[in-house]
């Protein structure tokens, strides 16, 4: 008596042999992830800073894509002005991962200005990029770089480090791509390089400094409030 259909010795064999096949190829793939991310970590050897200074702007979008397409995180040194008038670009630079930095409100000469100015300059900084969601900046980086003992200690009352920079890109300059590639190829651990929110040259530099820094065993990293070089992200 036939209990229910009969299956072929044939298909029964072919059946075990799918899922003896299927259970193998399983196997590659499982180790494939699990060593997938030890293998990334492993390839950064060191750390650089890759910095763009006054935004937010018009640009911001653009260079935040380019910067996540690119597997990139950078500190944004913004102008306070710039902050307090497109907020919605700050918290922006926040959800791409970016970190947020004080480079004064109005971008002036601060050497040539008053203690009071000079705190004013900072301190409304401070507040503007905080309201705008991009929490307390620890980085401070003075307009065109000048700087004297009056804005290091300024700063320094506001819990900021003063951050310059290792390599100058050259992109406020007028700097061609080639010529921002070569410069970031310059960079060594711990370095920190100068770029411009408001560069296309700069922008359009990134998929080549991300080949450039992975092929050197550099990652793109965060700034060190304790020691202003570049290290791996907390």
């Amino acid at each position: 008596m036939s209990t229910g259909p009969r299956r072929s010795p044939r298909r029964s064999v072919h059946r075990l042999a799918v899922v003896a096949t299927a259970l193998m190829s399983a196997v590659p793939l499982t180790l494939t992830a699990a060593t997938a991310a030890p293998e990334r970590a492993a390839a950064c050897t060191g750390y650089v800073g890759l910095t763009f200074d006054d935004g937010p702007s018009t640009s911001t979008q653009s260079l935040l894509t380019a910067l996540r397409q690119n597997g990139l995180r950078a500190t944004m040194f913004n102008q306070g002005q710039y902050a307090a008038a497109n907020p919605a670009l700050v918290r922006a630079q926040v959800t791409a991962g970016m970190w947020v930095a004080n480079h004064s409100y109005t971008h002036p000469h601060l050497t040539q200005l008053s203690q009071a100015q000079i705190d004013s300059e900072i301190s409304r900084t401070q507040a503007a990029i905080a309201s705008a969601g991009g929490g307390t900046p620890k980085l401070f980086r003075p307009p065109y770089g000048e700087t004297n003992a009056t804005v290091k200690a300024v700063a320094a009352r506001h819990g900021l480090t003063e951050i310059i920079w290792n390599v100058d890109s050259q992109d406020w300059n007028g700097a061609s791509t080639d010529a921002i590639v070569q410069a970031a190829a310059r960079l060594t651990n711990g370095q920190v390089i100068l770029m411009h929110d408001w560069s296309a040259n700069a922008r359009a530099a990134l998929p080549r400094i991300a080949q450039g820094l992975s092929a050197r065993g550099l990652c793109a990293g965060a700034i060190s409030p304790q020691t202003g070089r570049a290290v791996a992200p907390g």
